[in-house]
C-alpha cells in the first residue's frame, strides 16, 4: 500500500528549519530579527506597546518636574544656575557629540567585510590626532575651571544680593519631618510655609534640631545643608509672585518623602496682610509647644504662630554646643545682649 505523501514541512530541510525557527515557513519576523534575543525584543517593542511604554514613563516621571525645577527660575540665583548649566552642557557636548557620532561610524567603516577601508598595520603615531585628542580636553577643562571659579564666588550662598532694600531675616530649623520658619522682626513663626516679599532679598539662617538636612527651593536658589549645633546661610529672592515647592533633599527617615513646604512669593501688600494674619492666629510657639513640635511627625497643613520666644533659634543651636544643656525657658528669656 502506498504511503501518504508527507507534507513539505516534514522534509529533511523543512523539519530542520522548523526546529530552528519554530515557524512554518520562515516568517517576516525572522527575516527582520535573525537572532532569537532580537526577536523577543522586537515583539516587546511593537508600535502599540512602545506607545504604552512612553505613556507609562511620562506618568511615572510626573508632570511638574520642569515647572518646579531650576530650569524654570523665578529668582536671580536660580536664573544664574540655569545659565551655568547650559554653558557647561554646551562645552561638554564638544566632546560628547563627536564620540557619539564617530563611534558607530568607525565601527561600520572598519568592519571586517568592508574591503575598501584602508588597513595600516604599521601605523602608530600622528601629530594631528595627538593634538586633537589632548588639546581639546585641556582647553575645555581650562575654560570650565575658570568659569566655575567665577561662578562659585558669584553664587556663594553667604554672599548678599545687591539691592536697595535690607534683606528680610528668617531663621529656619529642620525637624523630623517638617520645617520651622521664625521671623524675628514681626515675632511670628510658621511650619511648612515660607512667605517672602517679591523683589526683596531674603537672608535665611539655617540649623537642624535633628539629623543633617538639605534645604532647597529649586526655582529660587540652590541647596544648602542644615546641621545641628551649626548655622548656615542662604540668600534668595523672588522676582515674581507665585507658589513654589520647597523640600528636604537629604534622606532622614520614614517621613523624608513628605517633608516639603510651600514658598509664597507675595507682593508687599499681600505680605503685610499675611503677617497680620499670622499675628491673629490662636497658636503660640512657646518652649513647651516647641518640644512637642520637635517630636517626629508630619504636619498635613501649614501652621501659623502668632508669637515665639525671641531667642528660640539661638537656644536650638546652643544646646548642642554647651554642657550642661541650657533650659529653653531660662535661655529664651535672657536679654539678647547678654
Amino acid at each position: 500500500m502506498k504511503a501518504p505523501d508527507r507534507p513539505d514541512c516534514c522534509s529533511l530541510d523543512g523539519c530542520a528549519t522548523a526546529r530552528r525557527t519554530g515557524s512554518h515557513p520562515r516568517s517576516p519576523e525572522h527575516k527582520r530579527y535573525p537572532i532569537p534575543a532580537l526577536r523577543r525584543l522586537g515583539r516587546a517593542f511593537t508600535p502599540h506597546k512602545s506607545l504604552l511604554y512612553l505613556l507609562a514613563a511620562r506618568a511615572t516621571t510626573g508632570c511638574t518636574m520642569q515647572g518646579e525645577g531650576f530650569l524654570s527660575p523665578e529668582g536671580p540665583i536660580a536664573a544664574a544656575e540655569r545659565q551655568l548649566f547650559f554653558e557647561v552642557t554646551a562645552l561638554t557636548l564638544i566632546v560628547v557629540v563627536p564620540v557619539l557620532v564617530l563611534t558607530p561610524w568607525l565601527a561600520w567603516r572598519y568592519r571586517r567585510g568592508n574591503e575598501k577601508a584602508v588597513y595600516r598595520p604599521k601605523w602608530e603615531f600622528s601629530w594631528p590626532l595627538e593634538i586633537l585628542a589632548w588639546g581639546v580636553p585641556v582647553v575645555i577643562v581650562s575654560i570650565l575651571g575658570l568659569m566655575l571659579w567665577e561662578k562659585t564666588h558669584q553664587l556663594d550662598p553667604c554672599r548678599p544680593l545687591p539691592s536697595g532694600q535690607p534683606p528680610l531675616q528668617i531663621q529656619v530649623v529642620g525637624l523630623d519631618w517638617k520645617w520651622l520658619f521664625i521671623y524675628p522682626e514681626p515675632g511670628i513663626a510658621t511650619v511648612n510655609e515660607l512667605a517672602i516679599p517679591v523683589g526683596r532679598p531674603v537672608h535665611l539662617t539655617l540649623t537642624s534640631d535633628t539629623v543633617m538636612q538639605s534645604f532647597m527651593v529649586p526655582r529660587l536658589a540652590g541647596q544648602i545643608y542644615a546641621m545641628a549645633g551649626m548655622e548656615t546661610q542662604l540668600y534668595l529672592q523672588a522676582d515674581h509672585a507665585g507658589v513654589f515647592l520647597g523640600e528636604n533633599t537629604q534622606y532622614n527617615g520614614d517621613g523624608f518623602q513628605k517633608q516639603k513646604f510651600r514658598t509664597l512669593a507675595l507682593s508687599d501688600a499681600d505680605f503685610s496682610n499675611w503677617v497680620e494674619t499670622a499675628r491673629q492666629s490662636d497658636e503660640q510657639l512657646g518652649c513647651d509647644q516647641y518640644t512637642r513640635l520637635a517630636e517626629k511627625g508630619l504636619f498635613p497643613q501649614p501652621v501659623l504662630y502668632a508669637g515665639t520666644p525671641p531667642r528660640l533659634f539661638n537656644w536650638i543651636v546652643q544646646k548642642y554646643q554647651t554642657e550642661p544643656t541650657p533650659g529653653c525657658p531660662q535661655f529664651t528669656q535672657e536679654d539678647k545682649h547678654d
